[in-house]
């Protein structure tokens, strides 16, 4: 039998609102790849819409769990990092991209920062440029389009977007460092959005849409961060991995606009599991 691969998620654990770790572990898990965590904070809830959240910062508890783990000769397949909970967090994940570093380990970095435009209100000014030094480092980086100019020093555009402006966008991002781009929220014109693609090496581009389906939704993108890993990892190549994960969060999003859920709790991704898991084998 084939050894099972083991991915090293980092993110927040929001214990209500499903995004970060609560997607990200079962989503993998469903791969058939063991996803060991850390937290980087705790929260009661995310952010996005609730008032009066609870959060505790886990940036000291970081490197003591990687110090222990150094003691147990554990190694990974791929490091995935999402929402980082301050500006030092960055520092430390960048040093456990050097700890773990292989020529097969794959770095996924999901630069949670931003969307619409905006800037999370935990963040400042300085944030997206410790994010680029970070994205720099990574095999893959898959940002939305607001990150992807925040980190670019560009100003931001609301779509439709013409292929121009999003090859430009793919492109300057490949030349910060990574191999792979994958920028979320992509669309030609009102009725679809999806994903487009760029993998440097073999000098690809790649573009991937479903139909749009009305309002916000909470913790999308860790489920499509998750998701498009889960495919790289089982062997499938860029535009591939990332139809996967497109597929996989509109589906997520339907089943909440059908049962009309407060777009706070997150999308229903669970009944889509065992169907991930399927197409994934």
């Amino acid at each position: 039998m084939e050894r099972q691969k083991r991915v090293l998620a980092i993110h927040d654990i929001s214990c209500f609102g499903r995004c970060s770790l609560t997607v990200a572990l079962p989503i993998i898990s469903a791969a058939g790849i063991e996803c060991t965590v850390i937290p980087t904070a705790v929260l009661s809830t995310h952010t996005g819409g609730f008032t009066g959240f609870t959060f505790r910062d886990l940036t000291e508890d970081i490197m003591p769990i990687v110090e222990h783990w150094k003691t147990l000769d554990i190694g990974y397949d791929a490091l995935y990092t999402g929402y980082l909970g301050s500006f030092e967090q960055i520092d430390i994940v960048s040093s456990i991209f050097d700890t773990y570093k292989t020529k097969d380990l794959i770095t996924l970095v999901d630069p949670v920062m931003a969307d619409n435009g905006k800037l999370y209100g935990a963040f400042g000014p300085d944030f997206p440029k410790g994010m680029k030094r970070l994205a720099s480092k990574a095999d893959a980086v898959v940002p939305n389009i607001t990150e992807a100019c925040f980190m670019l020093g560009k100003e931001y555009k609301e779509g439709p977007y013409t292929e121009q402006y999003i090859k430009d966008l793919l492109l300057s991002l490949a030349d910060m460092g990574p191999d792979k781009v994958i920028l979320t929220g992509v669309n030609y014109n009102e009725k679809e959005l999806g994903a487009a693609t760029y993998d440097k090496k073999a000098d690809e581009f790649g573009f991937y849409a479903k139909k749009r389906i009305k309002g916000y939704y909470h913790g999308t993108g860790d489920v499509f961060g998750s998701a498009l890993l889960s495919a790289m990892m089982k062997g499938k190549n860029l535009i591939d991995s990332a139809a996967v994960a497109v597929d996989f969060t509109v589906e997520s999003i339907i089943r909440t606009y059908k049962a009309k859920t407060d777009i706070r709790f997150g999308v229903n991704f669970e009944e889509g599991l065992q169907k991930l898991a399927k197409v994934l084998k």
